[in-house]
């Protein structure tokens, strides 16, 4: 097969649609291959109908241009929106759970009992948060949580020695 023969462009263009469809769909809300697969496809109608190869060229950056320009607005609504609540680690936003290891100081690490799991948790504030106080969980990073006290008063552990006591 020669690749400057219309035959062989028509296997190329199918290819290329497809495999641009396949990446579009491999890569999670991007909507950046997808204006290659249509205009691909243009472009494998074209050669079908034994159209030149010039103008199957010309009819696939035209259309891939035009999808592109036309996609970009909803890919960066998608893209603010943000991840769905109640949607894998982020259905945690909102959460209250028990501390059944206290959480330290700004570095240290706790445990929070949240819904039947144990995760490891954070201070939002970098106060400590004693064993069985009530926390809300405001933002998940990876395998941990970020939680905040329901009371922000100040906890037994960070309340400063009353006058005359010695600490």
């Amino acid at each position: 097969m020669d690749a400057g023969s219309p035959e062989t462009w028509r296997w190329i263009w199918l290819v290329a649609m497809v495999t641009f469809g396949i990446g579009e769909m491999a890569v999670a809300g991007s909507f950046f291959l997808a204006p290659f697969a249509a205009g691909a496809g243009v472009a494998a109608v074209l050669a079908f109908a034994g159209v030149a190869v010039g103008i199957e060229w010309a009819a696939f950056l035209a259309v891939s241009v035009a999808a592109f320009v036309a996609l970009r607005p909803v890919a960066k609504r998608l893209d603010a929106e943000g991840p769905a609540l109640g949607i894998g680690s982020h259905r945690q936003l909102g959460q209250r759970a028990r501390v059944i290891e206290a959480i330290g100081g700004e570095h240290d690490h706790g445990t929070v009992l949240l819904d039947r799991e144990h995760w490891r948790a954070e201070s939002q504030t970098g106060q400590s948060i004693p064993v069985d106080a009530v926390v809300v969980v405001v933002e998940v990073r990876g395998t941990r949580v970020i939680v905040a006290p329901l009371d922000p008063s100040p906890t037994p552990l960070d309340t400063p020695p009353a006058q005359g006591d010695t600490p």
